[in-house]
């Protein structure tokens, strides 16, 4: 799927509060497309029946963590290769290099802000042009 502003992104997180802060940091860059999934369970359903561009998702939430919708992105072929942005409040080492073996595109620490999600989200697409 090609890298632009109307590409769907799907953000996933818990707390709508951070749903709608990433959700209009991503209109701040200019992404137009932005779906939204209150879980891993719930982003894991829609990345079935539709084809992202790009997931951002929280690492704690229940009953599916972001890691586990991840490692199940990761298992499917449909969805093995959509890049994956994991947000995080810990900056735990064993969390990130776990994220990193399963397959995660980025990781970004709360807080953070437009600049520094823009800057990750070019970085993914950037790596998967190399």
């Amino acid at each position: 799927m090609p890298h632009g502003f109307d590409m769907p992104i799907l953000v996933v997180d818990d707390y709508p509060t951070m749903i709608r802060i990433l959700s209009n940091l991503l209109k701040q860059i200019g992404y137009t497309n932005i779906e939204e999934a209150a879980n891993g369970a719930e982003a894991y359903e829609k990345a079935q029946a539709k084809e992202y561009g790009l997931v951002i998702s929280d690492w704690n939430m229940h009953p599916m963590t972001g890691y586990e919708l991840l490692q199940k992105l990761r298992a499917d072929p449909r969805t093995q290769a959509t890049p994956f942005i994991m947000v995080t409040a810990e900056s735990k080492t064993d969390n990130v290099i776990a994220a990193r073996k399963a397959g995660v595109s980025g990781y970004i620490v709360k807080p953070f802000n437009a600049q520094t999600l823009k800057a990750k989200i070019d970085a993914v697409f950037a790596a998967r042009a190399a």
